[in-house]
């Protein structure tokens, strides 16, 4: 398939490459362009990260794991187009040089990408903004004030988000030409899947990424869905709320946040800002993971699940899409359309643990969704991922708890539920007693929260 973007400013057109063929080899392999730098090859180390403009913004990517059918009509730039034509450095560039925020060089030039993103788009969280970007010799320190000292500078007029994005305006629409390899629509998703079932389709890649890079497997045939736009909306009603299966977990971070905070909060711990800005919500459910942070959230929080093969629609709870390990209610040439949610008073509760707080698989997540009526639990719904072969509820410790009043007594009359529920695993992360322990003491710092006392390590001050 042919592609046409951006790069470094100037228009490129690539025939004939492999569908899974990576930036980051192109880049380094055929462009010369070595500056951006192969670590991990899984999107973990962040010294791959390019900024990445389309008409939805500008974002840092993994370049390992980003595949070039996603870049066309897109406008890409590396390390070495981020200064200006004189030669002038960009203000994070600069920085970085004034406060010594290198030393061997291999990870800088992917924190500053990821820099350049944070600052063209005004972010200044920049722990959470640089936490998918490792140094084994720098040292962060210099690195964040190299960061704080550049974000009152204005942005250069030779990266100005305006003109790059409406060059790539333009690109996009003159090589929107859609084909069974990258539909440009749902409808058009739906044909293709339905005539091409057993083909891979690619979202955000984040995962499917390393499927190529690691597994070193032949996805053909591929279909991409970053040209359905249609799969990228929002809606809110007074009754739900829905999001496209391509909706980035970025956007379900800001857009839950008024909603579920305890989800959002949760949701900046999903990976790093690079693979956030990728990953996408249809795909963090379709692949059945039992260790996916989404579903549990999504499952106590009553969420549905929407299907489409053809034409043909069907909505099931997205507690019952999940069978056993690697087998999902999904049929051959079924995809996800979409997921909605009810809305409710915010009774939610998001707890990950995993032995990093940033970027880490989880060990164990509980999703908690307690309902009081005049003391007394009317409603629960407990899910939990990392307990067991699928996202899973805690359908008897629910049983136990519903109908109780709202107190230490009837959590601890729960507790013996907890392995009736759950017969977790051991494994490098975590064993089983651990993740039953775990699942215990969960529910009672929900309790703890509800009543008003303080559980966060984050929040704990001398």
């Amino acid at each position: 398939m042919g592609i046409t973007f951006l790069l470094n400013g100037e228009t490129v057109t690539v025939q004939d490459a492999p569908a899974t063929l990576t930036l980051l080899s192109w880049l380094r392999e055929e462009q010369m362009l070595c500056g951006t730098k192969e670590g991990c090859n899984e999107g973990d180390c962040g010294a791959c990260s390019v900024v990445v403009q389309d008409e939805t913004g500008t974002k840092a990517l993994n370049a390992c794991i980003l595949f070039m059918p996603q870049l066309d009509g897109k406008s890409v730039r590396t390390v070495e187009g981020f200064s200006a034509p004189d030669g002038s450095l960009h203000p994070v560039q600069q920085a970085l040089v004034d406060h010594h925020g290198s030393q061997c060089g291999f990870c800088t030039p992917g924190f500053t990408a990821s820099m350049v993103a944070a600052h063209t788009n005004g972010a200044r969280d920049f722990d959470d903004q640089l936490a998918g970007n490792l140094c084994r010799c720098t040292g962060y320190a210099p690195i964040i004030r190299a960061a704080e000292a550049a974000a009152t500078i204005p942005i250069p007029d030779w990266l100005s988000a305006t003109s790059a994005t409406k060059t790539a305006d333009l690109m996009s629409a003159a090589s929107k030409e859609a084909d069974a390899a990258q539909p440009g629509s749902s409808d058009a998703l739906a044909l293709a899947y339905s005539v091409a079932p057993d083909a891979t389709l690619i979202a955000g890649a984040t995962d499917v990424g390393l499927w190529v890079t690691k597994q070193l497997r032949d996805l053909d045939p591929v279909i991409f869905l970053n040209k359905c736009d249609d799969l990228r909306e929002v809606s809110i009603t007074d009754s739900d709320l829905t999001f496209g299966a391509m909706v980035t977990m970025t956007t379900l971070r800001d857009v839950i946040a008024p909603y579920h905070p305890s989800f959002a909060e949760m949701l900046r711990r999903f990976a790093s800002t690079q693979i956030r800005n990728a990953a996408t919500l249809g795909g963090n459910i379709a692949n059945g993971s039992p260790i996916g942070d989404a579903p549990p959230a999504l499952i106590a929080l009553g969420a549905q699940l929407h299907l489409r093969c053809g034409d043909t629609r069907r909505v099931l709870p997205l507690e019952n899409y999940f069978i056993e390990y690697g087998k999902q209610d999904r049929l051959p040439g079924e995809f996800v359309e979409k997921i909605s949610i009810p809305r409710q008073t915010d009774r939610l509760k998001v707890y990950k643990i995993s032995k990093r707080f940033d970027q880490d698989i989880s060990a164990v997540l509980g999703a908690f969704n307690i309902s009081l009526q005049d003391g007394i639990i009317s409603d629960a719904r407990i899910a939990f991922g990392g307990m067991a072969g699928t996202p899973k509820r805690a359908s008897n410790v629910e049983k136990s708890l519903i109908g109780q009043p709202w107190n230490m007594n009837s959590i601890q009359a729960a507790d013996a539920q907890w392995q009736a529920d759950y017969t977790p695993m051991s494994d490098m992360r975590a064993s089983a007693d651990y993740r039953l322990d775990c699942a215990r003491n969960l529910l009672h710092r929900y309790f703890l929260e509800d009543s008003g006392i303080n559980t966060s390590v984050l929040e704990v001050s001398a």
